[in-house]
């Protein structure tokens, strides 16, 4: 008898003798089979192994940029644009992933590409509303405050005129700005009620910390910016240093100057020391307060007491209650 057969005779008794014990094994054969060929389809369908690295497609145009993708059998996907004078239209600025990281084949490569032109927007009219009403619209818009200039008037922080690209805006007219450009505000602020406190900006963004100013009657001063900044990764750069400090009460229209990063521990090292200077300065501002309010009310006392003296018909007594 040959070995084939005798394999053969063996596994019939063994099938006869144990049938459950040889249906378990088979379905784990099975099992483990099922198992092997989904790990070879998944590894053949993800293409495992096969990597590309990611050219830098920054600084060429757009068609140059999709020339070299296919080369690299990568897609690319625009899906942002700026306007930076500098560079000329369709350029790409910006790319995620970054250049050099690998990458599958077939990745998706998206871009931030330079416009062809200026994209404008209507100015929205804004005078006879509050500053931050103003505020507001002017963002929706897609516009910012360039500054604000205060005249004295009855109604403090309400908009008495608009200016934008040195021409009045008013409700009929229909001025157009650049995306992002600034519109000056003149603003009405109250005699005597001109002051204000700067807010704590550590940690904000640029325009989180200048929407956060406007809204308070501030303006914004000189920005500084750490090495490797530039426009377009100032988006993710945090304030750290700002002047004057939170907490300090100064008159409206103040500029107040920043210094951004985008060192992520120098911010955070910043903000715990700059909250413990605005607590500082808010308990010594509260103090001063209390002792202004405190002298006002015994001057008031004062002033109360001297008008409740008895009268003495215009005659002057002395000790020994005899008058002149």
């Amino acid at each position: 008898m040959s070995v084939k057969q005798t394999s053969r005779t063996l596994i019939e008794r063994y099938k006869q003798q144990y049938p459950l014990l040889w249906n378990i094994v088979l379905i784990v054969v099975i099992i483990l089979a099922m198992a092997v060929a989904a790990h070879l389809v998944m590894q053949v369908g993800t293409r495992h192994g096969a990597r590309r690295r990611v050219p830098d497609f920054t600084g060429l145009r757009l068609d140059e940029a999709q020339r070299v993708a296919h080369e690299n059998r990568l897609r690319l996907c625009v899906n942002d644009s700026l306007f930076v004078p500098a560079y000329e239209g369709g350029v790409v600025l910006d790319q995620l992933p970054e250049g050099g990281v690998e990458v599958k084949p077939g990745r998706t490569i998206y871009l931030t590409i330079n416009s062809f032109r200026e994209k404008r927007v209507p100015v929205p009219y804004v005078a006879g509303r509050s500053l931050r009403q103003a505020k507001n619209m002017l963002e929706i818009a897609g516009l910012e405050i360039a500054e604000l200039i205060y005249r004295p008037d009855i109604a403090t922080n309400y908009v008495l005129e608009e200016f934008c690209e040195r021409k009045r805006v008013s409700e009929d007219s229909k001025i157009e700005a650049g995306i992002g450009s600034g519109v000056t505000l003149y603003v009405g602020a109250e005699p005597g009620n001109d002051a204000t406190v700067v807010p704590m900006l550590v940690g904000f963004s640029l325009k989180q910390a200048k929407s956060r100013l406007w809204e308070l009657g501030l303006n914004v001063g000189r920005l500084g910016f750490d090495e490797g900044i530039n426009l377009l990764n100032q988006r993710d750069a945090c304030v750290y240093i700002q002047s004057p400090a939170a907490e300090r009460t100064v008159t409206l229209g103040t500029r107040v100057e920043l210094r951004l990063t985008l060192d992520r521990k120098k911010v955070e090292e910043q903000i715990e020391l700059a909250e413990k200077a605005a607590k500082a300065l808010a308990a010594e501002r509260l103090r001063a307060e209390q002792e202004r309010a405190d002298s006002v009310a015994a001057a008031l006392q004062e002033a109360a007491d001297a008008t409740t003296e008895p009268a003495t018909d215009g005659f002057r007594y002395d000790n020994e209650g005899f008058f002149d």
